[in-house]
């Protein structure tokens, strides 16, 4: 009996104490952040819905309709976007992000960006251990993501001739891209246009892949022609992907010039056909019709620029090369209506050609537009922006749910030059221009191009989605003011419509204004030797 009562009372015990605990579970929590009412795009492409969120240090902590609770800051996003922040795949800023001058990145935080992949087109930093403790050691307005330039590497090794590498060379570059990979680079770009990216044929792509593949990176690819031989150079692509076994990523993805305008959808349906075969291919586009690189890319052949402009230069006047070269640029001037279609982006020799055709220069200066493509060739370059797109194309191309937004740009300050828009607006573009005015795409599509998309095929875990436990890279816009400000004529013009940013949790925008934050990190990619099981085609 007594046994009896002493198990009631510790019962009743237990049931006394179960309301001041269920009362403890309900009392409100305490957040860094409440963004309140707005609708909520979570990079899925799934439809939005109006909630709220909270951040708490660098983490997104709750999403709900309505979470209750107190918070440093309330924001009221009534009317309001809120969504993950832009992953830029395709960015050049590899110089920039470590420069007090343009560190902050503003032009990509006023895009909504919280992320840039960097060491593109074959080209940037070969130590990414060293790279990333410079990004660490003075911060970033944006988190930077690094892949190995193939193209640097290999001049690091054996220079920017035109040859293939001796085994001992060979054996040096598989050893400083495992070295890139155990330092948390993300994978390798080529740039098959430049020197001396092209200069590598497939099996030495391969070679390197492989290394790649160990790490469970992938394979990004300036392939090696965009034009009327866009489907061989794809091929190629899957082709390295194929042999290395590793995710193959097409940079930029377009049909350049009229007469292979309509080509990048042939080019399409290549990769979909890899795709349903279970290969994993994803592309990237920026949405313009115009393309900006060197004028020595656009217009002469590639084995013209071994060992750089001073052996070019010596080519062009030697007697046994001179003609060939000369007749090649006439063509390829040709192909870009006759020179009108190239514009002077940067050149510091004449910077009264900035902003001109080659066209117009040579009529300014009564000379030919050859004369004109020769004296800034001999002068060391210059960048340009050459409209070489189809507009039908790309819109067709931004349609497809394995194509990411991308900018193909840099960090910049606002100068006398007049470099690509993109650098300025492609995201804001797509979104505001693209999606919510032209009704090309749904704005969720558009939003996860731009970020779960992009996240996925980095293989990032907790970035890309607005999810309980992802780090608090969060942008806030107006949809009604989103928008690029910059042109072809008057390109230094930032962004409107972001009126949040987020990176990490810290505001790099606030009510429309940058804070100039620095806290964006080097994310360095996990490292294991150990394949991973493949997942879903992102």
């Amino acid at each position: 009996m007594k046994y009896l009562r002493l198990q009631v009372s510790l019962c009743l015990l237990i049931l006394a104490l179960i309301p001041f605990r269920s009362l403890a579970a309900q009392e409100p929590a305490s957040y860094d952040l409440l963004l309140k009412g707005g609708t909520i795009i979570d990079g899925t492409g799934k439809p939005g819905f109006l909630g709220d969120l909270a951040i708490k240090d660098d983490r997104i902590v709750k999403i709900a309709p309505e979470i209750k609770g107190s918070a440093d800051q309330v924001i009221s996003c009534r009317g309001l976007t809120i969504a993950p922040g832009f992953i830029d795949l395709h960015n050049h800023s590899d110089r920039q992000i470590v420069s007090p001058l343009t560190r902050a990145n503003m032009n990509y935080v006023t895009q909504g960006c919280t992320t840039v992949v960097t060491g593109n087109c074959g080209s940037g930093p070969v130590d990414t251990g060293e790279y990333y403790r410079r990004i660490d050691a003075a911060g970033s307005g944006t988190n930077v993501i690094h892949l190995i330039p193939q193209g640097s590497l290999r001049d690091h090794v054996m220079g920017s001739g035109q040859r293939e590498p001796t085994e001992a060379e060979l054996q040096k570059m598989k050893k400083l891209a495992r070295k890139a990979m155990q330092d948390g680079a993300w994978g390798m770009s080529t740039g098959l246009i430049y020197v001396p990216s092209s200069y590598a044929d497939t099996d030495e792509l391969i070679t390197l892949a492989k290394i790649v593949s160990e790490y469970d990176g992938i394979y990004a690819s300036h392939i090696r022609n965009e034009s009327t031989e866009l489907l061989a150079a794809v091929n190629e692509a899957l082709k390295i992907g194929q042999q290395a076994q590793l995710p193959v990523h097409i940079s930029h993805f377009k049909s350049s010039g009229r007469d292979a305008w309509g080509l990048v959808l042939r080019a399409a349906a290549m990769i979909d056909e890899a795709r349903q075969q279970g290969q994993t291919v994803t592309a990237d586009q920026y949405p313009y019709i115009a393309s900006s690189t060197s004028l020595g890319a656009t217009l002469i052949p590639a084995w013209a620029r071994a060992g750089g402009n001073k052996e070019l230069v010596a080519r062009l006047e030697a007697p046994e090369t001179s003609e060939k070269i000369i007749k090649l640029i006439e063509k390829n001037i040709e192909k870009r209506e006759g020179g009108s279609a190239v514009r002077i982006a940067r050149y510091s020799d004449r910077p009264d050609w900035v902003g001109k055709s080659l066209q117009q220069i040579a009529d300014l200066e009564q000379k030919s537009i050859l004369d004109i493509v020769l004296e800034i060739t001999r002068h060391g370059g210059a960048s340009v922006v050459n409209f070489s797109m189809n507009e039908e194309d790309v819109r067709q191309i931004m349609k497809i749910d394995w194509v990411a937004t991308a900018s193909d740009g840099r960090a910049y300050l606002p100068g006398s030059d007049r470099p690509h828009p993109r650098n300025y607006g492609t995201f804001p573009r797509k979104l505001g221009y693209y999606s919510i005015q032209e009704k090309v795409l749904p704005l969720e599509q558009a939003i996860r191009s731009a970020s779960g998309l992009p996240a996925d095929i980095l293989g990032l875990k907790d970035r890309g989605y607005l999810k309980e436990g992802a780090f608090a890279d969060v942008v806030v816009f107006d949809p009604d003011k989103l928008i690029d400000e910059a042109t072809f004529d008057n390109p230094h013009q930032y962004s409107e419509g972001i009126r949040y940013l987020f990176v990490n949790g810290t505001p790099a925008i606030t009510a429309g204004f940058p804070t100039g934050s620095l806290a964006g990190k080097a994310l360095r990619h996990p490292v294991s030797k150990q394949k991973s099981k493949k997942t879903a085609q992102p």
